[in-house]
């Protein structure tokens, strides 16, 4: 009944709109005050649970995403995917989703991306004659690709939780993110093809030497991935010192080639990315504590026994954890779902044969399409704040996209394990 309550209570919350870490926060004292559970346990739980020199690679890559971000480094990269899709009939909606996928794996954060990403393709498109409600739901679809294209501080936190490698998650995601462009695209194709008066020219004007130039420009911002991910596996740097020489590299970068930093904006972005931590961190801290406390109550065995009594056929078995994921994605943002779902759904998927790298895969994939998928879609109402597009125009597109993109990308990463864990095994053996 205290476990019944606290989802209720939770939901609720989270349904009027009470920010997540005091929406676990009120579960804490709920379950403190009915379930006869010492209160003063909490707080060294968590602090001793976030006390980890893996964590700190959270902050570090949150601040070198928001430098990255104010450094006006997202035109160069659309101008970069551009030159890769061609100037063709849906080419300039296609490279705002390969544009996101670029600018994911430098930011991390599928907020950014989709923000930086926004601003600057929506208005091209609009002058392109794109439809408005298709064009920023594309953008929105494809902002995710931040939580698949490595480095993500989801795959962090779920390597950590789950006590597995942190190379071996971030490589899991790359294949699905991949596979997502390539659904994404096509399904932009179709959806454009009976569309009149669609003009096909770049955001730079034609094929030109200085829309090339502009491209080139993107190399310095595409460098830091390769810095950050070669330095990893190279066994040169750990995740964490990985992160710190990102800060390092991207403040040169913003300041000094993309010159998006100066001495005014500078600090506010400081303050902005501490802003940031301190909101993930405290998230974080509370629904760690949550977790512990569903681990010490033997509650993911209690789920296990619910789902087995169901079905015990393995495919079965996979969809409803596919579905319970994307409930809880569908209520709170990706980190909290993640720490959510690790350890409440890792023994269930476990049991029917699913490796812990192949689950970072599928449960990247999930949390990233919850995020758009009504009815709180966090990242719906924020590509409609961003594109200024009205959110019932956006609708219909966006659940295409999910029906022909993103679930299809969930069901081939849940049931083709090479999917996820061809490249862990073919760097690792």
């Amino acid at each position: 009944m205290i476990i019944l309550g606290s989802l209720i209570l939770i939901c609720l919350m989270l349904v009027i709109g009470v920010s997540v870490p005091m929406s676990f926060g009120a579960v804490l004292l709920f379950i403190a005050l009915f379930g006869g559970h010492d209160v003063s346990g909490f707080m060294p739980t968590g602090h001793w649970k976030v006390s980890s020199l893996v964590l700190l690679a959270i902050p570090l890559f949150i601040l070198a995403g928001a430098i990255m971000e104010r450094g006006r480094i997202a035109a160069p990269l659309v101008s970069l995917a551009e030159l890769m899709v061609g100037n063709v009939r849906g080419g300039l909606s296609a490279a705002a989703v390969v544009a996101s996928g670029i600018f994911g794996a430098i930011s991390g954060s599928a907020a950014a991306t989709l923000t930086c990403i926004g601003s600057i393709m929506m208005p091209h498109l609009r002058k392109a004659n794109y439809p408005e409600g298709m064009a920023a739901a594309l953008i929105v679809s494809a902002s995710p690709l931040g939580l698949l294209i490595p480095p993500s501080s989801s795959q962090i936190l779920y390597a950590w939780t789950t006590q597995q490698s942190v190379l071996k998650c971030f490589l899991a995601t790359v294949i699905p993110g991949v596979i997502l462009i390539g659904f994404l695209c096509i399904v932009n194709f179709v959806m454009l093809r009976n569309v009149k008066d669609l003009k096909t020219e770049r955001v730079g004007g034609k094929f030109t030497f200085e829309l090339r130039t502009r491209s080139f420009k993107a190399m310095p911002a595409l460098l830091m991935p390769v810095i950050i991910l070669g330095g990893i596996y190279g066994g040169v740097m750990t995740p964490t010192e990985a992160a710190g020489v990102a800060v390092i590299y991207a403040i040169p970068i913003g300041f000094f080639i993309y010159r998006g930093l100066d001495r005014e904006n500078f600090f506010p972005t400081l303050r902005y990315a501490g802003t940031t931590i301190g909101v993930v961190m405290m998230m974080v801290l509370m629904v760690l504590i949550v977790s512990q406390f569903l681990v010490f109550e033997n509650i993911p065995a209690m789920a296990k026994d619910l789902i087995y009594s169901v079905s015990d056929n393995p495919i079965i078995i996979l969809l409803m954890v596919n579905l319970v994921m994307i409930l809880i994605g569908m209520l709170m943002d990706d980190i909290s779902g993640l720490l959510l779902s690790a350890p409440l759904l890792l023994p269930i998927v476990q049991s029917v044969g699913m490796e812990p790298v192949h689950f970072a895969a599928v449960l990247g994939v999930n949390l990233g399409m919850a995020n758009i998928t009504p009815p709180t879609a966090p990242l719906l109402y924020l590509g409609a704040r961003v594109t200024d597009a009205p959110v019932n125009k956006m609708m219909k597109p966006t659940l295409i996209m999910i029906a022909f993109a993103w679930l299809p990308t969930l069901v081939i990463t849940t049931f083709i394990p090479q999917v996820a864990l061809w490249l862990p095994e073919m760097v690792f053996g």
